[in-house]
């Protein structure tokens, strides 16, 4: 079982995640979270710690840059079976993320308004995929949610076990890899076939 103390959330598709993040932080979860989805969740009156609090860096580039940072990926990379990660971590007083929920930028709904290259190439994630990964790699220790329809599932579950299932983890982690799959596969197919 993963008991989950910290949420990292950076959502583009907001739909559901105030509900979602209030019954996480009613729960004594802890939220992390960047820009506009941080915006989202203080409106909604859920509390939250932005990212930059804790990477020291507000977001960079006109914001391709947010969540890209040792401190970041520490947290969700860290085994926790293996006392030498969890060491590492804590001494540099990185959160340890049980629980990462990202969805990605509308890579294919944009593509279905516009086949201009510019605006497609802004809707190419990068972070958001990498977090997805990180999270889905280590599903032993961290639960990963790549879309709303599954903040159900994880809802229930905590309030009946408290905790998330190993089981439930990992098919939220193959879920993950097969969203990220699919996203870099239908961007790699468009910029083939543009000319």
């Amino acid at each position: 079982m993963i008991k989950i103390e910290k949420a990292l959330i950076s959502v583009w598709d907001k739909s559901g995640i105030a509900e979602f993040a209030k019954g996480l932080a009613d729960a004594g979860i802890e939220i992390f979270s960047t820009g506009g989805t941080a915006k989202a969740l203080k409106i909604a009156d859920v509390p939250v710690t932005t990212l930059d609090t804790l990477t020291g860096f507000e977001k960079l580039i006109g914001g391709r840059v947010k969540t890209l940072h040792p401190k970041i990926f520490a947290g969700i990379l860290a085994n926790r079976e293996l006392p030498e990660h969890m060491g590492s971590i804590l001494e540099r007083e990185i959160p340890a993320f049980d629980l990462v929920v990202v969805n990605l930028y509308p890579f294919e709904e944009t593509l279905r308004q516009t086949s201009e290259l510019k605006k497609l190439v802004e809707m190419i994630d990068i972070g958001g995929v990498a977090l997805l990964r990180a999270a889905a790699k280590n599903f032993s220790g961290v639960v990963v949610v790549s879309s709303p329809e599954d903040y159900l599932t994880v809802a229930k579950e905590l309030e009946s076990r408290g905790q998330i299932s190993k089981d439930t983890s990992r098919i939220l982690a193959a879920k993950a890899f097969r969203a990220t799959s699919f996203y870099d596969s239908l961007i790699a197919r468009t910029l083939g076939d543009i000319d």
